[in-house]
């Protein structure tokens, strides 16, 4: 339930080689800036603007005067960054993709059609293909006591060796507004999660998320 073709159909991303022979999703966080570039140097100029060192732009992507958009990132076509949105570096935004008012995202790869339209944080994570995240949904991706991020599935627990891991959404995953994804948090493919939820741990596919008590199959 946590692993990469458990969660993400990879073909819906430019950065598709980035994540053959991994394994599990928090493995593709490392070498994010370097994919930026080296995906970067071989895009169509006809196709995408380079304003600068690092920084590839869709020609046919909408990018608000007012967005911040730091090196390296991709914004690839299609997509729209908004009013305010604060891209703090080492992000891929992919096709068709929404990057909302006051959005921050911050060593990311957002896959294909995304959507974090309103006030959200979005760290050291990977949303899947059509995942939506409601108005004032976050990731949290820093441990309170600072220690490594677990994934815990039940008694399973799989270390990830990093200090900073947000959440990893499969495709179609829906997040309820003002929701807090917890460091390590994996929400399965077409899962539903409440409004105002604090969702820890692996939450299987094709629920719905009501409390951590209370998920229910979808029907």
């Amino acid at each position: 339930m946590y692993k990469i073709n458990d969660l993400l159909d990879i073909s819906k991303t430019i950065a598709t080689e980035h994540f053959e022979g991994k394994i599990y999703p928090w493995e593709a966080l490392s070498g994010i800036e370097d994919l930026i570039y080296k995906l970067g140097a071989a895009l169509s100029e006809d196709e995408f603007d380079h304003p600068e060192d690092g920084v590839w732009i869709a020609k046919d992507a909408v990018v608000y005067p007012s967005a911040y958009i730091k090196s390296p990132c991709i914004i690839d076509k299609g997509a729209e960054v908004r009013h305010c949105a604060f891209i703090r570096g080492n992000a891929i935004i992919g096709k068709g993709a929404v990057v909302g008012n006051s959005t921050e995202l911050k060593n990311v790869i957002l896959f294909d059609s995304v959507q974090v339209p309103h006030y959200n944080y979005v760290g050291d994570s990977i949303l899947g293909y059509k995942a939506h995240m409601g108005a004032g949904s976050i990731t949290s991706n820093v441990k309170g006591n600072k220690t490594n991020v677990v994934i815990k599935n039940g008694d399973e627990q799989i270390p990830t060796n990093r200090k900073k891991v947000g959440a990893f959404l499969g495709d179609f995953a829906e997040v309820g507004c003002g929701s807090i994804l917890n460091p390590g948090c994996v929400v399965g493919r077409n899962t539903q999660i409440y409004p105002l939820s604090s969702v820890r741990g692996v939450i299987p596919e094709d629920s719905i998320y009501k409390s951590a008590d209370i998920v229910i199959k979808k029907q």
